[in-house]
């Protein structure tokens, strides 16, 4: 196959991939990261402690975790059918791609949020600061590096993920690699698929890891007290966390 019959073929892949990874993380960004910040406030000493809500948040991200991509796929295939019309190609691939990434995203702000100082909690606790302005100007500023990087690691994941869903009809570069490289025999292809998706995940990696060291330095720089101003002129307190510490 020559370099004029291959290119075609790679761009029609490279934008269902680029269709299907970004879908699907936007969708279990969306998803996941409330559920992170929610397994974070309803466990023990959080400011929403519930064990029994925390347990059934903790078991349905749990059991989404544990299943293969595989599986998944197959499982869904019903309700893949009933939201898209069908359980075939790109489209239908963005349904268990961004379901797959919810519980995987949510583990990862879990992580991320719990890295949060917990004094600077305290100290907005302190001025008066009720729990949805201390996640929207503490938990998620504070640990916007680290969610970068989970982000990061998720697409790079649901890259992965993607590749396999072409195996079964999902379209995208692994149904590039499998229907020409591996049913055709067409093994330079094969390899151009690869190398695409090693360059692809490369400067997507490249690309988060500059943004996260960017964020931290600019947290450094600036320490937290200004952006912890929380309470506005009409609320209980005015005072900064600057001025409470």
């Amino acid at each position: 196959m020559t370099w004029s019959e291959m290119q075609p073929l790679l761009e029609q892949a490279c934008t269902e991939t680029l269709i299907m990874v970004g879908w699907s993380t936007l969708i279990a960004v969306v998803g996941g990261l409330p559920l992170g910040i929610l397994l974070v406030l309803t466990d023990k000493g959080g400011l929403l402690q519930n064990t029994v809500v925390n347990k059934v948040i903790g078991q349905i991200v749990n059991i989404g975790r544990s299943l293969p991509f595989i599986i998944l796929m197959v499982a869904l295939m019903n309700f893949t059918r009933w939201v898209t019309g069908t359980t075939i190609g790109s489209e239908a691939a963005i349904v268990p791609l961004a379901i797959g990434g919810i519980p995987f995203f949510a583990r990862l702000v879990e992580t991320a949020v719990r890295e949060v100082d917990h004094g600077l909690v305290e100290a907005v606790q302190a001025m008066g600061g009720n729990t949805w302005n201390i996640v929207r100007k503490v938990l998620v500023p504070e640990a916007l590096p680290s969610l970068i990087a989970s982000t990061t690691t998720t697409v790079i994941a649901l890259i992965g993920y993607s590749a396999m869903a072409g195996t079964v009809g999902g379209g995208g570069l692994g149904d590039l690699a499998v229907r020409y490289g591996y049913q055709r025999f067409e093994t330079g292809l094969m390899w151009i698929t690869v190398a695409v998706l090693a360059v692809a995940i490369s400067l997507i990696q490249f690309a988060g890891d500059f943004a996260a060291r960017a964020l931290h330095r600019r947290g450094a720089r600036s320490g937290p007290a200004p952006r912890l101003r929380l309470l506005k002129s009409g609320e209980p307190a005015t005072a900064d966390v600057g001025k409470v510490a």
